[in-house]
């Protein structure tokens, strides 16, 4: 399939609504609603100020997602790329315990897991497997934060998309967590084409096992959006229906996966207003609000992030990429 015209300028968009999104959740990661509410109520613009927090700093989100890349042109550029492959560039550019990664231990953090088990001589994507793992840790959101490039290289090909991003998920990940990454892949990937968003959730739904649970939230907070009156009472629905209650481990994907389309079918096509929704509903916010920010920014264009506030000169094309390559790296590793 030919490039679109604009597919460089998309790109862009794509890359600075990740590192926005990123940005502005990262300062209050993990809080609930109801602490959110509380401490800054709703989120419309950068809170890092009031958090007492730097606004640029590494992140797993941004530094997993565009190094995990390198892959592609480390083994030729080709759509036969082998989750054994990813895996490998996982050794080759992760500085153990300093980058990339949540070093939380094995069994507690999943990409340490993963990495763990590549270190041993386990390939992918038996590193991120169930059967090794354990569906709770195979679980997590990891899968799904690291997707958005996956798509930015297969623009408008839904299919490659979510085939890369099957393949590099099953690294660390297995299970819902897989079908959440190829969901937001496909529809990413689509969003280069197409502006019609009920057609992008259909298309990432394509990809997906119908029964599975990242299918049947989509299904359900589409529903939920044709009666309830605002994002709230929705959000109040998800909370009690796909919950961190429902879900074991310290981040699932389940739960911030339902944000996601909470955030998107609410957002009305507006990137302040989809951001607010996605970061005040709490949770893991900057990976969700990074992943609702590259979609809009794919889709949208830069014009999307030019309305509303200045999100673009705060950040001032900014971001840190620490890996083991020092050439293309700042750290302090």
């Amino acid at each position: 399939m030919p490039l679109p015209a604009d597919y460089l300028e998309r790109v862009y968009a794509g890359v600075l609504g990740k590192i926005i999104g990123v940005y502005l959740g990262r300062p209050f990661e993990g809080w609930t609603y109801e602490r959110i509410m509380a401490e800054l109520g709703e989120v419309w613009y950068y809170v890092h100020e009031r958090r007492n927090a730097p606004l640029i700093v590494t992140d797993d989100d941004i530094s997993g997602t565009f190094t995990f890349l390198r892959a592609l042109p480390d083994y030729g550029n080709s759509r036969a790329l082998t989750p054994a492959q990813i895996g490998q560039t996982w050794l080759n550019y992760i500085i153990e315990r300093r980058a990339i990664l949540w070093w939380g231990g094995m069994g507690n953090s999943t990409e340490h897991t993963a990495f763990l088990r590549l270190k041993s001589g386990i390939e992918a994507p038996r590193s991120g497997s169930i059967a090794l793992n354990g569906k709770v840790v195979a679980e997590q959101i990891g899968s799904q934060i690291f997707i958005d490039g996956w798509a930015m290289v297969a623009p408008g090909d839904p299919a490659l998309a979510a085939e890369l991003a099957g393949k590099a998920a099953s690294v660390s990940h297995d299970g819902e967590a897989i079908y959440g990454a190829q969901m937001l892949a496909a529809m990413e990937s689509l969003a280069f084409i197409e502006p019609d968003l009920e057609k992008l959730l259909e298309c990432g739904l394509s990809f997906i096992t119908a029964d599975s649970v990242i299918a049947r939230l989509a299904h359900d907070i589409h529903e939920w959006r044709s009666k309830d009156e605002d994002w709230r009472a929705t959000r109040e629905r998800i909370a009690g229906t796909y919950g961190y209650d429902k879900y074991g481990g310290n981040c699932h994907m389940v739960p911030n996966h339902a944000l996601i389309i909470l955030a998107l079918l609410y957002g009305e096509n507006d990137f302040q207003k989809a951001l607010m929704i996605a970061n005040t509903s709490g949770w893991d916010t900057d990976c969700n609000s990074g992943n609702v920010g590259c979609l809009l920014g794919i889709k949208n264009g830069l014009a999307g992030l030019e309305t509303g506030p200045d999100w673009r000169g705060p950040i001032a094309d900014r971001l840190y990429l620490p890996t083991a390559d020092g050439g293309r790296a700042i750290t302090d590793a």
